[in-house]
């Protein structure tokens, strides 16, 4: 989709390696969150605003506003982060329409449900079956913590 430099899956959402390493390497000027609890928690809402710096714009999105925003696309001067907590998240917006070609796993930590799947990521097996999904659906998946890692396929990994 125009206008989109990355999407992250990232259960952090804005931290360190978003600030520092992302926005210089994506020049992003603006970042879309997709979270529906996020979006309904104005205390968290202005805990992230005050982790963005000043020239970048921060929207919070339940996954229902955010297929129809994205749909609506964006100007040829937006540079957009998308960054999400959950796999499901994206599958949501596939449901609704919404194709992300590139995915970017940045932080999936360790839950109940989870196992560790490659190196600090941990996974369900419901989750990896939602990567196989948005895979066979033409979205190309990867493990990159920071810009400067090499991105590891999760195709290989499945």
């Amino acid at each position: 989709m125009k206008g989109i430099v990355m999407t992250r899956i990232d259960d952090r959402l804005i931290h360190g390696q978003v600030m520092t390493s992302w926005l210089n390497y994506t020049c992003a000027n603006k970042i879309m969150i997709i979270d529906d609890e996020v979006e309904q928690d104005n205390f968290v809402k202005s805990v992230l605003k005050t982790c963005v710096p000043a020239n970048v714009m921060l929207a919070v999105f339940n996954v229902e506003d955010a297929a129809v925003r994205l749909k609506k696309g964006f100007k040829d001067s937006d540079r957009v982060i998308i960054l999400v907590k959950f796999p499901e998240t994206l599958l949501r917006l596939k449901q609704l329409g919404v194709t992300l070609d590139k995915i970017n796993v940045g932080g999936m930590g360790a839950l109940e449900s989870r196992k560790k799947f490659f190196k600090n990521i941990s996974c369900s097996e419901l989750e990896k079956n939602i990567f196989r999904e948005l895979i066979s659906e033409g979205s190309k998946i990867s493990i990159q913590i920071i810009a400067e890692d090499n991105a590891v396929d999760i195709a290989r990994l499945l």
